[in-house]
């Protein structure tokens, strides 16, 4: 891909494990994640990364456009992810996008990941209610992190994990787009996540998202 001025290449990992290594000691603000890997797969090193270096974010680089894949990278934790048979420049545009604050994914895969998060929360939520029901009945205050969400932080995390662009998102709601990225940095900060994609995700997985949203 060449040399890029303003992208540093910090290390080189051959397999999952010797990348959370790397992780752990260098920190670095983003990995490229295979998939196929020795002694530890791509989904695997991806879930430990983020659980123990939360700030770092995972761009999946895969030959799989399987949805069922890539809904598991998502939930893992990465921020997206990119062809192999990408042309180097797009490859190189989805590292600085994911460094910039924006995502990878298309809009027609963020509606379909965001449609998926939410029908599963609500079988889980049914399943919890059968046996709650059982039990005494509690008052449900909400999710705390929904009321920690300023209504426009809410607006424009709904807009996001419709895979909108901080570009579309100012349009859409008047405003420019360096007040967007202050509300996404916002939004990020209050969910506890690295990524705009893994604040689409800890949306749904709170309720405050509908599976009608689009």
């Amino acid at each position: 891909m060449g040399r890029q001025p303003d992208l540093e290449v910090v290390g080189e990992a051959d397999d999952g494990r010797e990348a959370l290594e790397l992780c752990r000691r260098l920190r670095p603000e983003l990995v490229l994640m295979d998939v196929q890997m020795p002694r530890m797969d791509g989904l695997a090193a991806t879930r430990a990364i983020k659980r123990e270096c939360s700030d770092t974010a995972v761009l999946i680089v895969t030959t799989f456009e399987d949805p069922d894949y890539l809904f598991e990278a998502i939930k893992g934790g990465a921020a997206g992810y990119v062809l192999k048979t990408a042309a180097p420049q797009e490859i190189i545009d989805a590292v600085r996008g994911v460094l910039s604050g924006e995502s990878p994914l298309s809009r027609e895969l963020s509606a379909l990941l965001l449609r998926r998060l939410v029908a599963e929360r609500q079988e889980g939520s049914v399943e919890e209610g059968v046996t709650a029901s059982r039990r005494s009945p509690k008052k449900d205050s909400g999710p705390p992190l929904a009321k920690a969400l300023a209504p426009r932080e809410a607006e424009v995390l709904r807009l996001v994990a419709c895979g909108r662009t901080n570009q579309e998102i100012a349009r859409s709601l008047f405003i420019s787009t360096s007040t967007v990225k202050k509300y996404v940095r916002g939004v990020i900060g209050k969910l506890g996540v690295s990524d705009r994609v893994q604040a689409a995700v800890r949306a749904a997985e709170l309720g405050l998202l509908s599976q009608e949203q689009e």
